[in-house]
């Protein structure tokens, strides 16, 4: 096939999106099933392209030489293209985003059924993956940032959904603005590096970085404004705020942004432009201090909280946490890897409590218990995912999460033991979740107007069946080594040996010891009740306020950047300023604008000797500006 096809990859999800915005809107009431048939078709015709183009890149080893489009051409040599890039980081994270949101498209139809917004739903949908899509194949800083942006908006209204509840509406703003922050980062970054080097293509930029024609502070300071604004996009220290609180959203809307595209975007960031970390020791060790102090971090909030979604949310910050500790210590490979298997169990996770959810109508995991009788797909997908998560050989985190522990043991042994007690808190928390959800008896749920507890219907089923499996078999690729080949890193398996390699080396075995144990604590505390969890909760009382108010960082950030900063900021503070400032220039324009139409309202007499003599006027100036100046 043509490669000119690879772009419809990006372009049917956009098609998708103005189809059912612009043209479709009138006729959806009738058949209200209609944008998401569309949104799907889309996805699988998408995905479908992005199957071919993997395997060529794979068979030749090569980018793909996709063919360029002009789009501004300005005389004097300027010319803007837009130019995508497919080489293997692009195809596998098109697989990544691609599957997934198929998947949740899938699964929505059963979840969003009855809602009054289903069809703004399947239209904000297309556009949130035609964003990721572009983002990941943009060749050009430029067009990154713009679809960048595009990402961010569609997060906004997409968490924002359901605006009428005010939770939902301030959650879309907390994320649109904290991501913001670290987007500033980004753009100086990207001016920074156009001031210094005349182009923002990234090919030229891994060259120049390469040859050293990029180098010193300047890259240093470049590699950390666009790590700013991954930071900002995954959710790491300290503008992780946002991520929790974006739960107010549909749970289908959790699970994308949770596994392949907002939190996924910074990561793909910081691989995508990785020569310039690379050689730069202080931006790739702010990665990796970052991302390991992340890590452990957020795991510690997961450890106390009830809401099943804020636990897995807190999980998401955590692993992104290790994906930016795998990029700091191991490379691309290694960190990619986790997110290719991360977002298959973690999108498996957020569908099974959007399952819970809509059997329950609670997502308080209090108030659940014993549905493992009532939900038993649910459960069995659920538990292959958090054995995953927990990285229990031989699933598919288990590969991905012992690639880093290996290289940060290599070159960050202060991170690797981070890493490790975060291996012993993940289990913990996730089979917490576990055995309160489907353990025991079932404690009432929403109330008795919810009725009693069923399983899903197929349609929402059958979508978390998929990811059960791909959530075993995705870390097989790299058993031998095959993923680091394939991303141009060589052999990135330090146990390599095969599928039982693990039996030769100690370290696996010790993370796999940990998992166990924090698994067995969360089965004494929360199946078997050997201990109590409100008797440890008022030993370490200190500790548990201290997590379970999220370290009072959204307070912190409330009162002093928010209360002192930007409402009482210097502006805000100038006597006058909203009077005089502010209301004087709006009012200004408006009067402006008013004597304007005015003007013009006298100069429409309706005679049509009054026209001729400004046309002849108009004709004498043309003349005399050619004959002067040309």
């Amino acid at each position: 096939m043509p490669y000119q096809l690879v772009w419809l990859i990006f372009l049917l999800p956009l098609f998708s999106f103005i189809i059912i915005a612009l043209f479709l809107r009138p006729f959806l009431n009738n058949r209200p099933k209609t944008g998401g048939y569309i949104t799907i078709a889309a996805l699988l015709g998408s995905l479908g392209l992005s199957v071919w183009a993997l395997t060529e890149v794979m068979a030749t080893g090569q980018p793909l030489p996709v063919p360029d489009i002009n789009w501004v051409v300005i005389e004097g040599g300027l010319t803007i293209h837009l130019g995508l890039i497919m080489d293997s980081l692009t195809a596998v994270m098109l697989i990544v985003v691609l599957g997934v949101s198929l998947m949740v498209q899938i699964y929505s139809q059963g979840y969003m059924k009855g809602d009054p917004g289903y069809h703004r739903y399947y239209a904000f949908m297309s556009l949130f993956t035609a964003s990721m899509l572009g983002l990941v194949l943009a060749d050009n800083l430029l067009f990154v940032y713009v679809f960048w942006e595009m990402v961010g908006l569609c997060s906004y209204l997409l968490i924002g959904f359901w605006f009428h509840r005010p939770a939902a509406a301030n959650a879309a703003k907390k994320a649109f603005i904290v991501t913001r922050i670290g987007d500033f980062g980004f753009l100086a970054a990207i001016l920074l590096i156009f001031f210094n080097t005349g182009t923002l293509d990234i090919g030229e930029l891994h060259s120049l970085a390469a040859t050293g024609a990029l180098a010193g502070a300047t890259l240093t300071w470049a590699a950390i404004g666009i790590f700013a604004g991954a930071a900002g996009k995954s959710a790491q220290f300290p503008l992780h705020t946002w991520l929790p609180d974006a739960m107010e959203g549909p749970t289908p809307v959790s699970a994308l942004i949770h596994a392949a595209t907002m939190v996924a975007a910074g990561v793909f960031l910081v691989a995508r432009t990785f020569p310039l970390f690379a050689h730069s020791t202080d931006a790739l060790t702010t990665v990796a201090v970052v991302g390991g102090f992340t890590a452990i971090f957020a795991a510690t909030m997961g450890l106390v909280m009830t809401d099943i979604k804020r636990v897995l949310a807190y999980s998401t910050i955590s692993q992104l946490g290790y994906m930016m500790l795998g990029l700091g210590v191991g490379g691309v490979a290694i960190g990619i890897f986790h997110l290719f298997n991360h977002a298959f169990f973690k999108a498996l996770l957020f569908l099974g409590a959007g399952s819970v959810n809509h059997a329950t109508g609670t997502f308080d995991m209090r108030k659940m218990g014993g549905l493992r009788k009532f939900m038993p797909w649910t459960y069995a997908t659920f538990l292959i995912a958090s054995l995953s998560l927990a990285g229990i050989w031989p699933l598919a985190g288990f590969w991905s999460k012992d690639e880093i522990l290996v290289s940060a043991l290599q070159n960050q042994p202060v991170l690797f033991y981070l890493a490790m007690i975060t291996v012993f808190m993940t289990a913990f928390y996730m089979f917490r979740v576990v055995f309160m959800t489907f353990g025991g008896k079932y404690r009432g749920g929403g109330g008795e107007a919810h009725g009693k507890p069923h399983e899903s219907p197929p349609v929402m089923v059958m979508p978390m069946v998929v990811l059960a499996i791909l959530a075993v078999v995705s870390g097989l690729w790299n058993v031998t080594g095959d993923f680091g080949a394939f991303m141009g890193h060589g052999h990135t398996q330090s146990f390599s040996e095969g599928f039982f390699g693990i039996l030769t080396h100690s370290l696996p075995w010790i993370s796999l010891i940990l998992a166990g144990l924090g698994i067995l604590l969360a089965y004494a505390v929360y199946s078997a009740k050997w201990l109590s969890a409100e008797r440890i909760g008022s030993m370490f009382k200190p500790l548990y306020n201290l997590f379970l108010h999220k370290y009072w960082l959204d307070e912190l950030y409330e009162k002093l950047f928010v209360g002192k900063v930007l409402v009482g900021g210097f502006f805000a503070g100038l006597q006058g300023f909203d009077s005089y400032g502010v209301d004087g220039a709006v009012n200004g324009i408006a009067s402006g604008a008013m004597a304007t139409g005015r003007a013009i309202r006298k100069a429409h007499s309706g005679q049509l000797q009054f026209y001729g003599l400004f046309i002849g006027i108009g004709i004498i100036v043309i003349i005399a500006c050619l004959y002067l100046f040309g």
